[in-house]
Parts: structure tokens; sequence; C-alpha cells
């Protein structure tokens, strides 16, 4: 690992655990952890949870299939896990979703394109695991913050445009990914990569020589309008603030349909939107989902 992910994990360990102090998942979500998703130990494993009661009756597992959003992590590639994203994660089922959260293989050990792999791992599990789950797998909703943005947004490319999924050698299944919601995120990594030119965490996720992924990396050039509808926002004090217009600014011109938003002020910082006590993090993760709603309409 690098020195500056090194430093990067502690702060983010720190700051992550002071943000969740005290908080709790609360009464009215039905949380599942820790199930196996695939061969890795360490980071095969995802949480689903759910509303415990819908319509004012309890959730037939059965029977009720609720919209279903799953939440990609930030991090850098290298730190990170669903323990750090609960607390966020429970609070949107508590709109009315069924929400996985799950870890994924983190860099340097493992590089590019281990996210991705590990995504489109989740959603062969759930596909085949929908019956024992609340999960409607035809109203599938993709969220991300930081790194997670763009392993998000790169598997709506993916998902979105058979060409680069051969491109990625990856087979996407069958389902539907009716949105996107991305936060404070990156999203050309060609030029992230380009720029970092083989230093800090960039070298521990893509390794010293970039050259090596050709075609992969050309994300941004594979979007088409069939790429979903994205709900794309970022903070006045996010560091990346200025990745999302040029993004918002793509999604225009490709003619998909998506909303563009900056939130709060100079101190609402980088991945605001999972304190849950911020305030203009509950305002953004409440209109992202309602843009969610409106797609599902």
């Amino acid at each position: 690992m690098s020195l500056a992910a090194y430093y990067f994990c502690k702060m983010c360990t720190k700051a992550d655990k002071k943000r969740d102090e005290g908080l709790e998942i609360p009464d009215d979500v039905e949380y599942v952890r820790n199930i196996r998703y695939g061969e890795n130990k360490k980071y095969h494993t995802l949480d689903i949870c759910w509303p415990k009661l819908v319509e004012e009756r309890p959730v037939d597992v059965q029977k009720d299939k609720l919209p279903v959003i799953i939440s990609v992590h930030g991090g850098g590639y290298v730190y990170g896990s669903k323990e750090v994203y609960q607390f966020y994660a429970a609070s949107l089922c508590r709109m009315g979703f069924a929400v996985i959260n799950y870890n994924y293989r983190l860099a340097p050990k493992y590089k590019f394109p281990a996210p991705l792999e590990d995504l489109n791992a989740v959603i062969n599990w759930l596909l085949e695991n929908r019956k024992e789950y609340p999960l409607d797998m035809q109203q599938v909703f993709l969220v991300g913050d930081s790194a997670g943005a763009q392993i998000a947004s790169q598997y709506g490319v993916m998902y979105s445009n058979k060409e680069y999924a051969a491109v990625m050698e990856m087979e996407v299944p069958k389902f539907t990914l009716k949105a996107l919601g991305l936060c404070c995120g990156t999203y050309d990594l060609k030029k992230r990569a380009i720029e970092a030119a083989g230093k800090g965490v960039m070298r521990d996720y893509l390794g010293k020589d970039v050259r090596k992924y050709g075609e992969k990396l050309n994300v941004l050039d594979y979007i088409t309008e069939a790429f979903p509808p994205t709900y794309l926002f970022s903070a006045n004090g996010d560091y990346l603030k200025e990745e999302c217009r040029p993004m918002a600014e793509l999604l225009k011109s490709k003619g998909v349909r998506s909303e563009y938003k900056i939130y709060g002020n100079e101190q609402t910082y980088h991945v605001f939107h999972v304190d849950m006590r911020n305030e203009f993090g509950k305002e953004a993760n409440g209109e992202q989902v309602e843009f969610f709603k409106e797609v599902m309409e």
C-alpha cells in the first residue's frame, strides 16, 4: 500500500468512527448481516435490510417485493466496508426499499477491475436468491459515492452498452437497472489514471503501468442515451465538487434523464450524505429517493 493510501485509511477510520458514534439501527428496520455472496472470506459478504412494515403491516418476504438499492461504498479503492455504511443503508430502506450493503475487494492486493467483478457477483447472487428476500430485481437502483460513484457509473456503462461490457470481458446478468445515484464522485477514470501517473491510491488500484488496460479506461466514451437515469450531486465543501458538472453536462449531451445539484456550504464536506446527523445529507438522500420514485412511475 502506498504511503498516501496508508494515511488516507487512517484518517478515514478515525473520522468514520467519530461520525457514527452512538448510532444504532432503528427498531423498524430488519437488518440481516454477513451473507456470503462469493468465495473470498474477507470481502465477499453483504448485508440486506428492509423496513419491517409496508402499508402498516409486517413485510412478507415471500410476497412483498420491494425496489432494491445497491450501495457501492467509497474509500478510494483502498478503504471502506459495509460496516461504515450500515446506518446510511438503514436510512434508505426506511424510505421503502430493500437495501444491499456489501463489501468488495480492495486495493492494493486486489486491483482493477475487482470491484466491478464483485458488483456483478452481488447482482448475480441477488437474482439467484431473490425469492428468499423482499427483492424486486426489475426495479434496481445503484448508489455510490467517491470511488463508489465511479464504480457504480462504470457498471452503468457496462449495463447500458454491450460493446463496453465486451471490452471489460464481463457478462452482465438480466435485471432492470432503473437509475443511478452518484455522490461526490470522480468519473473520468482515464483522466485520473493519467493525472496520477502511477502515484497514490490510483497506483494502488491500477498499478504502475495503466497502458495495459487500454480501452477499458475509456469509460465515458461508451456512455449513450441508454445510460440509466441519474441523480448526480456533490457538496460545496467537497474536494471532488468540480468533477460533478462535467459528468452532468455529458449525460445531458447524450440525452440521459438526469438531475444535478450541489448541496450545503463550504463546511459541507465530501460524502456528507453518509453522516446521519447532517441536515444537508438528509435533504440530499431524500431528494435522490424522490428522483428514484419518479423514475418508477
